[in-house]
């Protein structure tokens, strides 16, 4: 190919390069968010730590961990016995020949009626995938930009119940989901928020345990998975779960 013709493909190359990015569509990231009380009134607002709250969507990876962290809950149950594990099967059915019928050594074989399975599940089989700690962070910074660019996050001053009451509960969910626009907090019957909790608060927890659509987690624990399976977050004491979740980002 002449040097010319080369010049030529490259600007070519360049130019449609170029264009592309001009047309992708560009992720806007919001900077701050507004604080609400248990009333469901706008508090004040908090900036958005960019490290946590600004990072690229990546499907792919965020797909990887999801399905490995899901692979190492399941749990084996599934066991069928060979013929060496079924009971019976010590005295030969019948002698070897004379009797007109097919040979046979054992009932325990699997052409026998209670007698061991061929090829069947066994316990014994791990399901469990490796995730590298950095590859979990970074699925983890990627769901929380994501639900934060898609308005489902949503931020509470402080979570607080004298004793545990599920009808405070869920006169504080309708509230919230009045003050902060979101419908599907109040109305979804199923995976419609998790809730981080700053640190255990034992009433808090069993306030909204008798609500199917609703489930709490502390922040140091928050994991892709749980996000992903829920509509909305709601993040309780906005700075003081940012500054943990700054220092599992610090890892990556």
């Amino acid at each position: 190919m002449a040097t010319a013709t080369k010049k030529a493909v490259k600007k070519v190359t360049k130019k449609a390069v170029s264009e592309a990015a001009k047309k992708a569509p560009v992720s806007v990231f919001p900077t701050e968010l507004p604080i609400y009380g248990m009333d469901g009134k706008k508090v004040s607002t908090i900036a958005l730590p960019a490290e946590i709250f600004a990072v690229a969507w990546r499907a792919d990876m965020v797909h990887q961990v999801v399905t490995a962290m899901e692979a190492n809950k399941r749990q084996n149950r599934a066991h069928t016995k060979d013929r060496s594990e079924v009971s019976g099967g010590g005295k030969k059915p019948w002698k070897q020949k004379g009797t007109g019928q097919a040979r046979h050594s054992s009932t325990r074989s699997p052409l026998w009626r209670h007698g061991g399975v061929t090829f069947g599940p066994r316990k014994e089989r791990d399901y469990s995938e490796k995730i590298n700690r950095k590859q979990k962070v970074a699925a983890l910074l990627s769901v929380l930009s994501r639900k934060s660019r898609d308005g489902e996050i949503i931020l509470v001053d402080s979570l607080s119940f004298a004793e545990p009451k599920t009808a405070e509960a869920k006169n504080f969910v309708s509230a919230l989901a009045k003050g902060a626009n979101a419908e599907r907090l109040g109305n979804k019957r199923k995976n419609a928020a998790l809730v981080a909790l700053s640190a255990h608060n034992a009433a808090t927890v069993k306030s909204f345990r008798n609500m199917g659509n609703i489930a709490t987690e502390e922040a140091r624990s928050l994991n892709p998975v749980d996000i992903v399976k829920y509509k909305y977050l709601v993040i309780e004491k906005p700075e003081e779960v940012f500054a943990t979740l700054a220092k599992r980002a610090a890892t990556k």
